[in-house]
């Protein structure tokens, strides 16, 4: 059990999304994922909390698993063309997972969204949130456009507002 861990999970308080990630900065990433959008098929979401829930520290719950949970409860899997693709940020943690439905992930292997993830987490421990955040959308457009490009008619399935959780 990693009680250092435990500790800056529990105490890093839910207001500090906000120094990471202020009204301004979750304006621009919707913006950018409503920009996106118009490039293909696909739906983004971003989501960002702090720190994990006590239960959850204790048994050992990872990044990866969290972005499982909150794939589901946001919806993502819920498109017409399975065609979802969920960014998560754990913010304590400085990890971030790139999660995308069936559709998707038969034509885009895992390997690419890891490895955005790194460059956003780079981007991340030096402070810069907002241009790692738009940069990993911009590099997720170019994939999605390039194997789901848009219909004529092209619904918007999911919100693009950032989910602060």
């Amino acid at each position: 059990m990693n009680f250092r861990r435990i500790f800056r999970h529990l105490f890093l308080p839910q207001w500090s999304i906000g120094l990471a990630f202020p009204k301004r900065v979750l304006r621009a990433i919707e913006q950018a994922i409503a920009a996106s959008e118009k490039n293909h098929d696909a739906e983004l979401r971003f989501a960002v909390e702090a720190g994990l829930p006590l239960a959850a520290l204790l048994r050992g719950q990872t990044a990866r698993s969290r972005a499982v949970e909150v794939f589901s409860q946001l919806r993502v899997w819920d498109t017409e063309h399975n065609s979802g693709v969920l960014i998560y940020v754990q913010l304590v943690d400085r990890k971030v997972e790139i999660l995308a439905d069936r559709g998707i992930n038969v034509l885009v292997p895992q390997i690419e969204w890891d490895a955005i993830c790194h460059r956003i987490e780079q981007r991340y421990r030096k402070g810069g949130f907002e241009q790692g955040t738009l940069d990993a959308i911009e590099e997720i457009t170019v994939r999605l456009a390039r194997h789901f490009p848009p219909r004529e008619t092209n619904p918007d399935e999911l919100p693009n507002r950032p989910a602060v959780l």
